[in-house]
């Protein structure tokens, strides 16, 4: 794992029954709870545009009430505790379990994981027999009419969750379609949840307003530009990583990451929400897997070999948990200068694809979430939820 997963695993391999580790790995933590990242009231904003930065993250923990002996009689092993004779009386049993306790009241906002609905609790593949609805690896595509959204909401509701929508807008495409996207995202994008918007602009002046609204959040971010390397793509992965490490990981339990020549058409909402979310392609989904326009170059990192792979995804739409969002930017940015070493060059999207052909995703997103607006759709597109204009120059 690269130096940019580390603020999100530290904690993790520190937590253990000694108190210095304890209080070390909450004060290293930059989790903080759901609640905190947005509470309803609207970012500051100056007369210019430009938000004024609040500093949120809770103060480090200080040292605990009463002193925990620095060993604790056990026969762990490794983790140093003493004889196992003592462990084995009623008095160590019950300090050993103090502690244990301890750590989980403790660390719990830290490291509280998103949890999910069973899976037969909400969706239903038998609804849709005209399109494929589960994944040879037991994963469900999300289409209008599998999934039971009361139950979603019924569960997602006391799970005081935050969702992050990261946009990445430069140039004149920005200029052209972020108030259409951020004006429809905050329509139909998770509604009724607290959602963090992070705008990764090249310019502040391009900015439109940003109004205050209940259960949003806009944070603006300066986008910190590359010089070596022109692809918009890397530019943008580059930025999201940065944008988990410093403000993701801190306020949201999930995150998506859009392209902003999106339009959201139709409510978008807890029924996307997963560990590792993919869009399947508008076009790609419906023609044969032997003619998907994988990397076919040996010598690249996104290398898929011929009569393998599972789907064509679309790379404007990715999604998951923050900790999975950092851990794809990672690898692309890891196969992007493996590329540059070998002297070959692949895109964005067949570096997307080699990572979900080795790290299947969770959930898959059907094409009525990103339909290329160019398209006219089939039958089996009931609903486009999510309209991309710029595909074909529109």
């Amino acid at each position: 794992m690269s130096p940019l997963a580390g603020p999100l695993l530290g904690q993790v391999h520190r937590l253990g029954p000694e108190a210095p580790a304890l209080r070390g790995a909450l004060q290293d933590s930059s989790r903080q709870p759901s609640a905190g990242a947005v509470n309803g009231r609207p970012p500051w904003w100056e007369p210019g545009g430009e938000q004024v930065p609040v500093d949120t993250r809770p103060a480090p923990l200080g040292p605990p009430t009463r002193p925990v002996p620095a060993r604790l009689p056990g026969p762990c092993g490794s983790t140093g505790f003493g004889p196992e004779a003592e462990v084995r009386s009623p008095k160590g049993k019950l300090l050993l379990l103090a502690v244990l306790v301890l750590c989980l009241l403790l660390g719990a906002p830290y490291l509280r994981a998103p949890a999910e609905l069973r899976l037969s609790a909400w969706f239903d593949p038998r609804n849709r027999p005209d399109v494929t609805a589960t994944t040879s690896w037991l994963a469900p595509v999300v289409w209008e009419g599998t999934f039971d959204r009361r139950a979603l909401q019924r569960f997602y509701g006391r799970q005081n969750l935050t969702v992050g929508l990261a946009v990445f807008a430069t140039g004149r495409i920005a200029d052209q379609y972020l108030d259409m996207f951020v004006k429809s995202a905050n329509e139909h994008f998770m509604v009724g949840y607290p959602v963090v918007i992070y705008v990764m602009a090249d310019s502040w002046y391009r900015l439109p307003p940003l109004p205050p609204l209940p259960l949003r959040t806009f944070r603006v971010l300066a986008i910190k530009q590359d010089g070596w390397w022109p692809d918009l793509h890397f530019l943008r992965m580059k930025n999201l990583g940065e944008c988990v490490t410093s403000h993701v990981q801190g306020e949201a339990d999930f995150l998506f990451s859009m392209s902003v020549d999106q339009i959201f058409q139709a409510d978008v909402g807890v029924e996307a929400l997963g560990t590792a979310v993919a869009q399947l392609h508008a076009w790609w989904y419906f023609k044969d897997k032997q003619d998907f326009p994988y990397e076919r170059e040996p010598r690249s990192a996104a290398y898929i070999p011929p009569g393998q792979g599972d789907f064509f995804y679309d790379g404007a739409m990715v999604g998951g948990t923050p900790l999975q969002v950092l851990d794809l930017v990672e690898a692309y940015m890891n196969g992007i200068l493996h590329d540059f070493n070998q002297g070959v060059r692949s895109t964005y999207e067949r570096h997307l694809n080699k990572y979900f052909f080795l790290h299947k995703p969770t959930k898959l997103l059907s094409p009525e979430y990103n339909w290329d607006a160019a398209l006219y759709p089939p039958p089996q597109v009931q609903y486009a939820k999510v309209l991309q204009l710029a595909k074909r120059g529109l």
